[in-house]
């Protein structure tokens, strides 16, 4: 039988109020009762009921990490250091899966009724309006890799992705590449159409320098593959700046497969820099995402956020870099 509270208490000789108190953040007990709760404790092999102490703080201690692409494996890393951060702080990750979630009010419901103390929206495809729901509805909510706003309404962290779109492309003018072009992710994916607009914006002022534009239909291995085999139906360009890295790594398989050499016939430059980035078979250039210091500073928000929900919100953007491999010719 699993050992409980009041054997705890007998075995101490205090009180069962006594023994809840010691395992209660913030509450009152003395240092002499709680080393005797400690060690009755230690000695049974008791823990604490963690469901059962949220019903007397009122603080459940969970939270939810949502985000909408379980197809990308840079979200294996992302889910690993969440939970991994929240578990060391001594909260309980709450992982929900919104794959084709569009109603950001059917989250809401569902997150509330886990009485979750915050939620962490992990995307960089969903609009500024998911995560401000949940704000709304009282909920305290950071947003990992959204979209960056000056004056935002709920906590918002990420790279500038305008910026990293003018970073690929002035990679690109840079080693003399002719004609290039963009291959993004889903239109209506924010952060495609900020990768995109930086990417064509820097390429305005080199005219000479011939563009083209493309979608995948999502940020997966399968979208990227079908996108460069479209692209291949007609002479592609020199060189592709893919809005992710998983986007990279399907065209570079389609590329390999029709026989096109990379960086000799064509260039990828990709961005997040994951793991598999760097893998000796792939060697894919890319533009480092600091995806570990994103995460390490939205875990500390949404501890601050849970402990003082009046603070005002705030953006933090982070930089981000070319990272040299083997997937563009050498800078001349």
């Amino acid at each position: 039988m699993s050992v409980t509270l009041k054997d705890v208490a007998e075995l101490a000789g205090v009180s069962r109020s006594a023994v809840s108190r010691t395992y209660t953040e913030g509450a009152s007990v003395s240092a002499k009762t709680r080393a005797k709760v400690k060690k009755a404790a230690a000695d049974l092999g008791y823990s604490p009921n963690a469901l059962a102490s949220s019903l007397t703080t009122g603080r459940t201690k969970m939270i939810g990490l949502v985000s909408n692409n379980f197809h990308n494996p840079i979200f294996l890393e992302v889910f690993d250091l969440f939970t991994r951060g929240l578990q060391e702080r001594g909260l309980r990750p709450l992982l929900v899966n919104l794959t084709n979630e569009t109603d950001a009010e059917n989250s809401v419901r569902m997150l509330r009724q886990y009485s979750v103390d915050g939620v962490i929206v992990a995307s960089s495809t969903l609009p500024e309006s998911f995560a401000e729901a949940f704000h709304t509805a009282g909920v305290p909510v950071v947003h990992s890799f959204g979209r960056h706003a000056p004056n935002p309404k709920v906590d918002v962290l990420g790279i500038d992705n305008i910026e990293a779109g003018r970073i690929a492309a002035r990679t690109l003018v840079a080693r003399g590449y002719a004609s290039v072009g963009f291959l993004g992710g889903p239109r209506d994916a924010t952060s495609t159409q900020d990768r995109a607009k930086g990417f064509l914006s820097e390429l305005e002022a080199t005219p000479q320098v011939t563009v083209s534009t493309s979608y995948a239909d999502a940020y997966s291995f399968d979208a990227g593959l079908r996108e460069m085999q479209r692209l291949l139906k007609e002479p592609p360009a020199e060189a592709y700046f893919c809005g992710d890295d998983v986007l990279s790594i399907g065209a570079l398989s389609a590329l390999q497969a029709a026989g096109r050499k990379v960086p000799d016939d064509v260039g990828i430059i990709g961005l997040n820099d994951m793991e598999m980035a760097g893998w000796d078979n792939i060697n894919l250039t890319t533009i480092h995402n600091p995806i570990g210091h994103i995460i390490e500073s939205s875990l500390e928000l949404i501890a601050a956020i849970v402990q003082n929900s009046d603070r005002a919100p705030e953006a933090r953007l982070f930089d981000c870099h070319v990272v040299e491999r083997g997937t563009l010719r050498p800078l001349p």
